[in-house]
């Protein structure tokens, strides 16, 4: 399925409907009188959040929405029935601009939470409401109002409990696919990511949500690469994992190069919980690697552990850990 995070779309609530003039004409009722119901109230447009959803794909070619007006009043006093609220669907994550994309109206933060975009109008009175003392047979009753329109923007920002970031090719994508259900495209070339993926690992009966984010590379604060699309999926997620290739010949540099993007896009962004991992330790000598890992770990205030997806033990001992940090 295609990832898609920004869209903009129009709502039209339905009208009220409108109030009916109906007179009695019972032949053996002498003063027959009004009997003009109400006219219904129209449906609004309701945002509604769904966990089964990581994209807003599903607005892409539909981009228009219109709910049902409310039914005009009618005889016997009978007020019309109301229209239909329209739900519309959207993943946890998402947040409703106005039209300039600037202005938030809402954030969705949890499943089933709802934010009524567009508000139906409301039902015109019938001629029974204009009857008095004075006017005993009024021909006067109201339309129903109009239901609100708008142009809005959707944007969606990855909710999930570690982030996978690094440069391009450290190996997040192998183990997104390791340790969760999630199948992201892998192969041995940068930027085969070029989506955020979401997918969720269990371990010890408890659920932990990861997003691997497209590499990292220089500039990418300032849009150069894939960089400042995605960086926004990192704002919410509680804890990072820095994946580093454990091969490359400067770690330091590898490292501090993300940290610098991280830091010109959101400097809260370092403020975040952070484990790093050396990937791909297969490719080295065990002593190589112990010793590699000891000399990184030095003056880094943040966990640093040795890994390769293709060890069951190495994939175990990174799932009780990632557990450890968002539980």
């Amino acid at each position: 399925m295609k990832f898609l995070d920004q869209v903009k779309i129009f709502v039209k609530a339905g009208d009220g409907g409108s109030g009916s003039a109906s007179m009695r004409r019972e032949k053996f009722i002498e003063f027959g009188g009004p009997n003009g119901g109400d006219g219904g109230k129209g449906a609004s447009i309701i945002f509604k959040a769904e966990r089964n959803l990581n994209t807003l794909i599903d607005y892409r070619y539909t981009q228009h929405f219109k709910a049902k007006k409310g039914q005009n009043g009618m005889n016997n006093n009978k007020t019309g029935k109301n229209g239909k609220d329209l739900y519309l669907k959207v993943p946890i994550g998402t947040q409703v601009f106005e039209e300039d994309n600037k202005t938030l109206l809402f954030d969705f933060k949890n499943e089933k939470e709802e934010f009524v975009v567009a508000n139906g109008g409301r039902g015109g009175l019938g001629n029974t409401n204009f009857k008095s003392s004075t006017n005993r047979a009024p021909r006067k009753f109201t339309k129903g109002t109009f239901g609100e329109k708008y142009w809005v923007w959707l944007q969606l920002k990855t909710i999930a409990d570690i982030g996978i970031v690094g440069l391009p090719n450290a190996g997040k994508s192998s183990l997104l696919a390791t340790i969760t259900n999630a199948k992201p495209k892998i192969a041995n070339y940068k930027f085969t990511t070029l989506n955020p993926n979401l997918g969720v690992a269990t371990y010890d009966n408890k659920e932990i949500t990861i997003a691997d984010i497209p590499g990292l590379i220089e500039g990418a604060h300032a849009g150069v690469g894939l960089g400042i699309k995605f960086l926004k999926h990192i704002e919410r997620c509680k804890t990072l994992l820095h994946m580093i290739d454990i091969s490359e010949e400067n770690l330091e540099k590898s490292y501090n190069q993300i940290r610098k993007e991280l830091k010109s896009y959101s400097k809260e962004l370092l403020n975040k919980k952070e484990i790093i991992v050396l990937n791909k330790v297969d490719l080295l000598e065990k002593e190589v690697v112990k010793k590699i890992v000891k000399n990184f770990s030095k003056n880094k205030k943040s966990e640093v552990i040795s890994l390769s997806t293709f060890k069951k033990e190495s994939v175990s001992k990174i799932k009780a850990k990632l557990l450890s940090y968002v539980h």
